[in-house]
């Protein structure tokens, strides 16, 4: 499948999203299609779909598109600034030429009857109408050319109305004589507030991708290349390659992803990972483009350049997010994919209604204005998607990664939280706490054979064995058909034996019993220590060579991290390949409401289907490759940024940091998002629903229908815009990711703009 992105101009409401998609649905070869109008993208899957097709689609339908070059779009960005600037020019004058009839119309609601000539009004309303206006005409032939209809047909039909009927009086007036009643400054002034409104809303989305915009901006245009002679030059970033050595200078943002080959510095990494406190580096260390480096001088080696740096991927994955379309707004879709038709019936209701009940032309006009005017299929198309971008733009902020919109909703139901246990509310970093050999061997020879079986092993106990016999000067034997055991352990052939090292369950297998290091093993159990067992299965009768005993801190925030998940209302509990007994005592400690150990990477799938079979809504969070089957069963997959690839691949969500408090932020921020994408729709529905039947009765002018129009749009999308407030909270959270970091990241956004 291709995956295809195009900007789109000129829509303007949920009406015009739907003749959009369904322009490109048509089409062979498409799978799926995504309309977003807050970011005015299209995104299309299918097989051998090509961008002038669809831009052809497109332009039929009615609408302007473009392709969007790799890297951004910088046009389109300098093109929306432009165009909100017309905006607020337009507004302004069109409020110059109405405030006359504005005045004279307040005055007459005051009781002072100051009217202007006709021919004013007529020559104040005119240029309102049909050039500053003429916006609304084209859109809307353009809907009815496509046998639909829109906003903007609604505002061209509702205003033209108001103004006919104003000439026609005055003409008559010119011709017979009298004193005409008209309607020129209802007109006017619901144009002008709503390009007031259009103005108001252009700004507010564009406050929406702040983050976004504020994430590309951290991107250097230049580094400064050494070469194989020790000279240095500046090129342009696109012309450095995996491998090139990059010199950063103190107060430099760092140009790309590498390792430090010489130097020692920090790096302030808070606008990658939400991390407020600057973070050492010294050489042999990992930085990633887009920070920004302390006080040292830094050599760096290129690991990852363009596309593949860790910048790159962020906001991909924050693009991605803020381009797929949320489960709640294809239902949002429906009702409007009718709502302009039904408008227009209940105008020509209310048309008919009052004229063939008063008599009054005047009046049926007037109400069926008001009605037309007061309809915004704008507010319902704009309630989800500026609120999905408000949310995952400040979430990226604090390092909180989300995938799509879909995750992004599903992620507010959660009420149970499943973790794996080592690397991620564990330090990830075990060392040998104890080394018991059995009868006929020694600490020596245990440690000695148990390094041979775990050489070249990337499981973090097989990590902290070598270590161990490196520091005490153990030379280890080499080993020879080394084969995992998944969830178990390993295997391996040292010295013309066959060593198994792994968990207590090897014991069962082999019918082994462990006789007098049993007790031993016990006790390390309930320290919270993880054993392993080095045993001999060369021959018939397998037998222990001893056991090892592993401790793994605890990480700082995971008690708090538990809690603050627990005072949310969820339960928490954890899976683990673990013995039990390391399990409970970490349950203990944590405050885990249920631990569940000694069970292999396909059991951790299993126990999060059977949460889901009981109806509870499951977020897996982990760090692993075995986790990779439980994060892709839960409803939720939580991985961190500090583990495997195929977990963070794997996953919905992923924490920039290894930090588990960044889970219960990660589902906050969910819920605070869905929140206010009901609060849009709700106020976005109570407009229309209130608001057509009071226009229809009379009880609402033109005027202040076409106020409460434009009202309705701004208060959606100023709503969402409140979600950039948010931080996590509780008091481990906010320590470290939020006082200090959330006035940085208003800056960069600030200077983004």
């Amino acid at each position: 499948m291709d995956v295809l992105d195009l900007g789109i101009e000129g829509m303007t409401c949920a009406s015009c999203v739907g003749r959009v998609e369904k322009a490109i649905r048509r089409l062979p070869g498409v799978a799926t299609v995504a309309v977003n109008l807050g970011t005015e993208r299209v995104r299309v899957t299918g097989a051998d779909v090509d961008a002038s097709t669809l831009i052809a689609a497109i332009e039929k339908a009615g609408y302007g598109a473009h392709a969007i070059p790799e890297g951004g779009d910088a046009d389109a960005e300098a093109a929306k600034r432009q165009e909100t600037q017309r905006e607020l020019i337009h507004a302004g004058i069109a409020a110059a030429l109405t405030a006359p009839l504005l005045v004279a119309m307040i005055l007459h609601v005051a009781g002072v009857s100051i009217a202007l000539p006709g021919w004013v009004e007529l020559v104040l309303a005119t240029p309102v109408q049909f050039w500053l206006g003429a916006r609304f005409y084209r859109a809307g032939w353009t809907a009815v050319r496509a046998h639909t209809g829109n906003m903007d047909l609604l505002v061209a039909l509702g205003t033209s109305a108001a103004y006919l009927l104003s000439l026609y009086m005055l003409l008559r007036s010119w011709t017979y004589g009298g004193t005409p009643t008209l309607y020129f400054d209802s007109s006017a002034i619901v144009i002008t507030l709503i390009l007031f409104g259009k103005w108001l809303e252009a700004r507010a989305k564009r406050q929406t991708g702040a983050a976004l915009r504020a994430l590309s901006a951290l991107r250097p245009e230049r580094a400064r290349l050494r070469a194989t002679d020790g000279s240095e030059r500046e090129v342009s970033i696109d012309r450095v390659a995996v491998g090139n050595l990059v010199v950063v200078w103190p107060g430099e943002r760092i140009p790309v992803d590498g390792l430090i080959r010489e130097g020692e510095s920090s790096a302030d990494e808070s606008m990658l990972t939400g991390e407020s406190l600057p973070v050492t580096k010294c050489v042999g260390h990992k930085v990633t483009g887009g920070a920004i480096n302390g006080d040292g001088l830094l050599l760096i080696e290129t690991t990852a350049v363009g596309a593949e740096s860790t910048l790159a991927r962020i906001v991909r994955l924050v693009e991605n997010a803020q381009a797929a379309k949320a489960p709640i707004q294809k239902q949002v879709d429906r009702v409007a994919a009718v709502f302009v038709p039904v408008v227009l019936v209940i105008a020509w209701i209310a048309f008919v209604g009052w004229w063939l009940v008063t008599g009054d032309i005047e009046q049926a006009i007037l109400s069926a204005v008001a009605v037309l005017v007061i309809a915004c299929p704008c507010s319902l198309g704009l309630a989800t998607p500026t609120a999905v971008m408000a949310g995952t733009g400040v979430a990226a902020r604090y390092g909180i990664l989300i995938k799509d919109a879909e995750t992004l909703e599903e992620a507010h139901g959660i009420d149970t939280v499943a973790f794996d246990k080592t690397g991620t509310l564990t330090e990830g970093n075990p060392s040998i706490i104890a080394l018991e050999p059995a009868d006929g061997l020694n600490g020596f020879e245990l440690l000695r054979l148990a390094a041979a079986v775990q050489h070249g092993s990337e499981h973090p106990l097989a990590k902290a064995v070598p270590t161990r016999a490196e520091a005490e000067g153990v030379r280890a034997p080499t080993a020879t058909a080394v084969k995992a055991l998944p969830g178990r352990g390993i295997t391996a052939m040292v010295e013309g034996r066959n060593l198994v090292l792994g968990s207590s369950r090897l014991l069962s297998e082999h019918g082994i019993d462990a006789d007098a290091l049993a007790g031993r093993a016990e006790a390390l159990q309930r320290e919270g220590r993880t054993v392993s067992w080095l045993l001999d299965v060369s021959t018939t009768t397998p037998r222990v060579l001893g056991l090892i005993g592993f401790g793994d801190a605890l990480k700082p925030t995971a008690h708090d991290a538990v809690g603050s998940l627990r005072a949310m209302g969820l339960r928490v509990i954890m899976l683990t390949g673990d013995n039990q007994g390391s399990a409970d005592a970490a349950a203990r400690i944590l405050g885990i409401d249920e631990a569940i150990a000694e069970i292999l990477p396909e059991h951790k799938t299993d126990v999060v289907n059977e949460l889901r079979r009981a109806g509870r809504k499951v977020a897996m969070v982990g760090d692993g490759v075995n986790d990779a089957p439980a994060l892709a069963a839960a409803h939720v997959g939580i991985a961190m940024s500090t583990g495997s690839d195929v977990a963070i691949h794997t996953a919905g969500i992923t924490l920039m940091r290894g930090d588990p408090a960044l889970v219960a932020a990660a589902l906050d921020i969910s819920r605070a998002t869905f929140s206010k994408i009901r609060q849009g729709l709700f106020w976005a529905f109570i407009y229309n629903v209130v608001g057509l039947p009071l226009a229809a009765l009379g009880y609402l002018s033109p005027v202040v229908a076409g106020a409460a129009m434009a009202f309705s749009s701004v208060s959606v999308v100023s709503n969402a815009l409140l979600l950039r407030r948010w931080h996590p909270r509780g008091s481990t959270v906010s320590r470290i990711t939020g006082a200090s970091a959330l006035p940085r990241g208003r800056l960069i956004e600030k200077a983004a703009e």
